[in-house]
Formats: structure tokens, C-alpha cells, sequence
């Protein structure tokens, strides 16, 4: 099948995931291309391309579309499947799934990237102070993702939106260093709908062979990743 879409990612990384899943529900294909910005050339080539240098990258038809959720919005508006939809025509559902998205990668997918930036550091310059706030965001976050989520089967109601496509990597890496306490029942309720959904749950099996590069891949549950793996 032929495509104008090129999808510049990396396996492992969590914003990868968020479009990759978001891809699936939409049911559009893309030519994947996996981008290894550790080799100079390739970083030169793909920093003309987008300067900001980050991953993942959606190219249609020649033109650069950066950033996940407007890559999401980019997909459903001009190549989405008849009938699927991430966001809703309602305005105002619109919005809070708008809003949820942003939550979402504000408030989960950042204090996550922090504490696994910090892994990657060499021992003489952690952050102790950095790690704690990070982890203290996380679990502050959980409990307010978990008041939003008791009456609710999905992040902003009945239907699977772009919210859930940053929810799941988000959550998926944050709880392999701040697993999800008793007091967030919904939340973890949440999680298990998210990584039995066929969109997730592919993309989550795409990811395996990598998960054993992932700096925090101890704190992986064993239905994701053998620690005998590394």
C-alpha cells in the first residue's frame, strides 16, 4: 500500500507510542523509519528536516507535521479511516480531550522523562533533589488523574480519545518508577483497560525487543518485560 506519510520514530520512546497508538486507532499506515539520532549523519539529516531535532516526526507529502497531538489532529482531519475519530465533534468534549492530552503530557509524560533522564547521567551528577519532585509530581498526579477517572471508563468518558493515546505510554513508563498506590484504584483499573486494548497493546509488543534499554526497565512489570532480558 502506498502512503504520503513518513513516521520519523524510535521504538522506544514514550511520544513515539502516543502517535504509533493513535495511528492504529485511525487506521492509517505510514512509512516508518526508524531514526538513530547517536550517529551524527543521520542527526544532521534529520535536524535539517525539523530543527528542533525531537522524535517523532510526521513528513506528509514532502511537509513536516511536529508535534503529537497536532501530528493526531494533522492524521484524523486529512487520512483517517471513514468513522474513526480521536477527537470528538462535539466542541466542548473536544476541548477536554484537548485538555486531558495536555495533562497528560504535562503532568505524567514529563516528570517521567525527568527521572529517566537522571538515570542516564553518570553517578556523580544525579539530581536528588530533581528526582524527588518528579516523584512527588507523579504521585500527586495519580491522584487527581484517579478522581477524574471514577466515573468515567476512558480519560474523558465513554470513548477512546487522543487523551488515551498520551495516557498509556505515559502511565505505562511512569509506574516502572512510581507504581500506582492503593489509594488510586481507578487509576489502576484505567491502566489495565489501556494496555488490553489491541491499539496499545501491539505497540507495546513492537516495543519489547527494545524495553531492555529503557533506563527504569526494573520497575517493568514481568508481563512486559523478562528482567533475565537485561
Amino acid at each position: 500500500m502506498t502512503t504520503t506519510l513518513t513516521l520519523h520514530y524510535h521504538p522506544l520512546s514514550s511520544y513515539c507510542h502516543k502517535v504509533l497508538i493513535a495511528l492504529d486507532e485511525l487506521g492509517v499506515e505510514v512509512d516508518k523509519r526508524m531514526l538513530n539520532l547517536g550517529d551524527a549523519d543521520e542527526r544532521a539529516a534529520f535536524v535539517d528536516l525539523w530543527p528542533t531535532g525531537k522524535i517523532p516526526l510526521l513528513v506528509d507529502a514532502g511537509r513536516p507535521v511536529p508535534e503529537t497531538s497536532i501530528m493526531i489532529e494533522h492524521v484524523q482531519r486529512h487520512h483517517a479511516t471513514p468513522g474513526r475519530r480521536l477527537i470528538p465533534e462535539d466542541p466542548e468534549h473536544a476541548l477536554q480531550v484537548r485538555l486531558w492530552d495536555r495533562l497528560f503530557d504535562q503532568y505524567v509524560m514529563t516528570p517521567m522523562q525527568a527521572l529517566t533522564a537522571d538515570l542516564l547521567r553518570p553517578a556523580a551528577q544525579r539530581d536528588e533533589l530533581g528526582v524527588a519532585h518528579a516523584r512527588a509530581a507523579l504521585a500527586s498526579a495519580y491522584v487527581w488523574i484517579d478522581r477524574q477517572l471514577a466515573t468515567r471508563r476512558w480519560s474523558t468518558g465513554d470513548d477512546f480519545t487522543m487523551a488515551d493515546c498520551a495516557a498509556a505510554p505515559a502511565l505505562f513508563y511512569a509506574f516502572a518508577y512510581v507504581p500506582p498506590a492503593a489509594d488510586v484504584p481507578h487509576l489502576t483499573a484505567y491502566f489495565d483497560r489501556l494496555v488490553d486494548r489491541p491499539a496499545v497493546a501491539r505497540t507495546i509488543d513492537q516495543a519489547r525487543p527494545w524495553f531492555k534499554y529503557f533506563p527504569g526497565r526494573a520497575g517493568l512489570a514481568r508481563r512486559f518485560h523478562d528482567p533475565a532480558l537485561g
